[in-house]
């Protein structure tokens, strides 16, 4: 219940708590529809994108594959070497070569937003991951980018040696957008949105419904009270009394 003087307003919680109660059902519903509108947006209308990567070892001379006693010192050599060659795999000349190779139609902005390269759990093996909305291409750019960057970092960093750990696969699921995260999404905005409804009907509703009200609301006194004329036909309240006082006086 709010309660309204010249300088606030005050909210009663669980009377609101109780309305929103009293409206399970609109919210339920509400959830039900902005739910399956968030279903329909993520599973029919934004396109399905794909991933596929791939895994390169990039050698450091101070340990190996399999190396069983590693330095916080090796770690951080191998982790700057990933650097340099993420940074040589994201060069327009690689892309390009990559764009080349593998005839697609994009332009070098367009397939580096595509491309994600990060190392391996801070070891000298790094994921190349490529995004795309067919999962044939992205597996597609994903093994020509294994078959261009060792020859690419061989000309730029000497004595480098660049393996594959795993070629890419055509992805069978989609990577986005995530159905069920649309979703759950769309049920929870449907949740918020109808019980803000509510409650904003509920605080900008002035009529005076009952006695209780008025006093609550305003704390004024009730003076007197207009008579309910249609409720004398059950013969309770204001207008009771009113039909009883009519059969008196009748001759």
């Amino acid at each position: 219940m709010e309660q309204r003087n010249e300088e606030y307003i005050e909210i009663d919680l669980l009377e609101l708590l109780s309305i929103l109660r009293g409206k399970a059902l609109t919210i339920a519903l509400s959830a039900l529809a902005f739910g399956l509108a968030g279903f329909l947006l993520a599973f029919c209308v934004i396109p399905p994108k794909y991933q596929a990567g791939a895994l390169l070892y990039v050698n450091n001379s101070s340990f190996s594959v399999g190396s069983t006693s590693i330095s916080l010192s090796d770690l951080s050599a191998s982790q700057t070497l990933v650097d340099t060659y993420i940074a040589i795999l994201m060069t327009r000349l690689t892309l390009n070569e990559v764009i080349e190779q593998a005839e697609l139609g994009y332009d070098y902005e367009e397939l580096k937003e595509m491309i994600e390269a990060e190392a391996v759990n801070g070891t000298e093996i790094f994921e190349i991951t490529v995004t795309s909305k067919d999962p044939l291409e992205s597996k597609r750019i994903a093994n020509t980018i294994v078959d261009v960057l060792p020859d690419k970092i061989a000309q730029i960093v000497d004595g480098s040696s660049v393996r594959t750990v795993d070629f890419a696969v055509s992805p069978e699921e989609r990577s986005s957008p995530s159905v069920v995260l649309f979703t759950a999404l769309g049920a929870v905005a449907g949740v918020a949105l109808s019980c803000g409804a509510i409650v904003l009907l509920h605080l900008l509703d002035e009529q005076i419904r009952s006695e209780a009200y008025l006093l609550q609301t305003y704390r004024l006194p009730v003076l007197a009270a207009i008579p309910d004329m249609a409720s004398h036909q059950t013969g309770k309240g204001y207008g009771s009394y009113y039909a009883a006082g009519k059969r008196r006086c009748e001759p």
